[in-house]
């Protein structure tokens, strides 16, 4: 059973992937896996007081080496403790490309946001129980070797779930929705048998109809309450107060925020996520091969867009937007 104390100090930080990755394989198969690049990175984050990471894991790895798998998490675990950096790791996820594989990851395609993101595991295993042993092999494989670390903040079970391969709102069409129920409710069923002592959560990603199920499951079985929201800070500050009547005394976490051109941005929203003690976890640390300086459904012939979408510093350390950094000062007092 988790601790409640575990929230009481309020902690804001980055969906952090290594500028050098394109993807979650990139970033941990050992042949890229970049551990000077994740402590020069962190170690910028850490410089503004962010000490929490929302990191993505992928099921291919653990089929790959398990045992190599582990011992590159608990090396980027001693990184980010050094900084006293806490991480939320992430199982599953719907969002993006169906289609991948081991080995070299291809490039990003120009202007393209998130060209390189994978899913996990896919439509294929999603949908086929038969290959579920050993996507349970992998959630309590790795649940279990860190099961008592207090490095890690939380499991985060499922990405978006019922989301697809565009990685937004905008195309319904595309998405999965309550397909992926069978898959969210076992991967619930797995965590829970590990008795780790961090909490599991699920976020509510979409209020739209088609995602009822997938929500109430979420926040239903979920032992913090996490949300995602791309949303100015009047929308914003809906959505807290809602789940925070839904969660009934549970810890509240939005694990995605921040998008510049939509009006969510840090000078407004995370002043306000502290306000009501909301775990506040924006996408996007380091500009990199992941192309998420570009809005959803970019037209890359329009070039870089005047104002980059997510991320906070530049591949050299400095911040994009030096007018941010008092947000991030004002939030430290």
């Amino acid at each position: 059973m988790y601790r409640r104390s575990d929230f009481n100090q309020w902690r804001f930080g980055a969906n952090f992937i290594p500028s050098t990755a394109v993807n979650q394989l990139e970033m941990w198969q050992p042949e890229t896996f970049d551990p000077a690049t994740i402590e020069r990175e962190l170690g910028w984050g850490a410089s503004l007081g962010m000490r929490v990471m929302r990191v993505y894991l992928h099921d291919l790895l653990w089929v790959q080496n398990a045992s190599g798998f582990l011992e590159r998490i608990e090396q980027y675990l001693v990184i980010a403790d050094r900084f006293d950096i806490r991480t939320v790791f992430v199982f599953f996820d719907d969002c993006w490309s169906n289609e991948f594989a081991l080995g070299p990851q291809p490039p990003p395609r120009p202007g393209v946001h998130n060209s390189g993101w994978v899913q996990s595991p896919g439509r294929r295993a999603a949908d086929n129980p038969a290959e579920w042993a050993r996507l349970q092999d992998y959630v309590q494989g790795v649940m279990r070797r860190f099961s008592h670390d207090r490095r890690i903040l939380a499991w985060d079970l499922y990405n978006e779930p019922g989301n697809g391969a565009a990685g937004t709102h905008d195309h319904p069409a595309e998405c999965r929705g309550s397909r992926s129920k069978a898959l969210l409710n076992a991967a619930f069923d797995w965590a829970l048998m590990t008795r780790c002592i961090q909490p599991v959560t699920v976020g509510v990603w979409s209020l739209d109809a088609p995602f009822d199920e997938l929500n109430r499951i979420a926040i239903d079985r979920s032992e913090v309450v996490s949300f995602h929201c791309y949303a100015p800070p009047g929308e914003l500050r809906e959505r807290v107060n809602f789940l925070r009547f839904l969660a009934d005394g549970r810890p509240l976490l939005c694990t995605e925020y921040m998008a510049r051109k939509r009006g969510s941005t840090f000078q407004d929203c995370l002043p306000l996520l502290k306000a009501h003690d909301v775990t506040a976890i924006h996408w996007g640390l380091v500009a990199g091969k992941t192309n998420t300086i570009y809005p959803w459904n970019w037209d890359c012939r329009q070039g870089e867009p005047e104002q980059w979408f997510h991320d906070v510093f530049r591949p050299d350390g400095k911040l994009l937007y030096e007018e941010e950094r008092k947000a991030f000062q004002t939030v430290n007092i």
